[in-house]
């Protein structure tokens, strides 16, 4: 292929993944396409004729010239619906990263704000962005689940009808739509979080619990309950009685909760939280109940956003591999555009622990358990 021919191939080529083309229509003409690129129709030809070689463009006779099936496939736009992206830490640099390399592997990245405190409103916006997704021809779609409340399984549901009535693939961010050890049709990118509740249960065991509360809000992901099998497993591991590992689904905020916890036979000496925000809404309930951490009690977290490293004490968690993430959900989009038959993937990522003062300042000061 020489200069012009290559030219002309990869130009046609970059506007076909960026969605320049609608799929429904024709692909520009012979004529119009030498007139565009002043190019001698034999020229053009081959540049053509090596569009199709790679399966971008089909000839249809009697019709015309389309994009193929492989292109519409792999072409154009990208959907994310994320439905807390404009409150939190961890969504803003996933976003971010999936938009940087959707882009260069010729994509553009579509989203919107779904975020809101009414879960009707949460769920009406995240509907809302699905329905504009597919009025607008998304090659594929990244869905993190709604979760949180009572309606929102029923929510994410309806939202993967959306995108399977027009066959258009969905890869989930971050947790499955169906409860463990269930799995769904969909691809799923997320940390190990069966090995995340492992990780912090075997340091809080490290550093003298014996009694560890597994604490999360009620309407809580799938993903905390993995994070609680790992949890124990840690204790059966290092020979603790599972007695010693008890769940409670409860507003980390709930002080008469809290209070009955710690007042009960055999008060957990530790508290592993779902995730960094609860961490720190049942921190300031501890203190209002005069229990200083670690002193008196535990704590972890999960995700480390940055007033992890900030807050009073600082807080031993887990950090979410923002960009690892990100990467790997756009690698798995771009295999399944180009292969639909592959089986159902679950890619999950290392968390790496990050230790800090809300478990180590107990074994410091030489005190134990109470």
């Amino acid at each position: 292929m020489n200069s012009i021919h290559k030219t002309i191939f990869e130009t046609l080529r970059s506007e076909i993944l960026a969605g320049k083309y609608n799929p429904r229509e024709k692909f520009p003409s012979e004529e119009q396409l030498r007139r565009r690129f002043k190019t001698s129709r034999s020229t053009l030809r081959l540049a053509l004729s090596s569009l199709k070689e790679c399966k971008m463009i089909e000839t249809r006779n009697g019709s015309g010239t389309f994009l193929s099936n492989t292109a519409r496939n792999i072409s154009g736009r990208l959907g994310l619906i994320v439905p807390h992206i404009a409150e939190g830490e961890l969504s803003p640099p996933i976003c971010s990263e999936i938009a940087k390399s959707a882009s260069e592997n010729g994509y553009s990245l579509l989203f919107g704000d779904a975020s809101s405190t009414d879960p009707d409103a949460r769920a009406a916006r995240a509907v809302s962005l699905a329905k504009d997704y597919v009025s607008q021809n998304v090659a594929g779609v990244f869905l993190e689940p709604i979760e949180l409340f009572a309606g929102a399984s029923k929510v994410t549901k309806t939202i993967i009808r959306i995108f399977d009535e027009r066959h258009i693939p969905v890869v989930l961010l971050d947790r499955d739509i169906v409860s463990p050890p269930k799995r769904s049709k969909y691809d799923l990118v997320s940390i190990d979080n069966v090995q995340t509740g492992y990780r912090l249960a075997s340091h809080l065991i490290d550093m003298g619990a014996s009694r560890i509360c597994l604490f999360a809000r009620p309407g809580s992901a799938p993903t905390v309950q993995m994070r609680f099998q790992g949890a124990r497993e840690a204790a059966i591991d290092r020979r603790l009685s599972l007695s010693g590992v008890r769940i409670c689904l409860a507003e980390p905020t709930d002080v008469a909760v809290v209070r009955k916890l710690l007042s009960c036979k055999n008060a957990p000496d530790a508290f592993l939280c779902a995730n960094d925000i609860t961490a720190f809404s049942l921190l300031k309930t501890l203190a209002s109940l005069k229990k200083k951490v670690p002193r008196d009690i535990l704590v972890t977290g999960i995700d480390d956003v940055r007033l992890a490293a900030i807050s009073t004490p600082t807080l031993t968690t887990v950090r979410q591999p923002c960009r690892e993430i990100a990467k790997a959900a756009l690698a798995a989009m771009l295999q399944r555009l180009r292969d639909p038959s592959l089986p159902p993937r679950q890619i999950l990522l290392d968390a790496p622990l990050v230790v800090r003062q809300s478990t180590t300042l107990r074994k410091q000061h030489g005190t134990s358990p109470r």
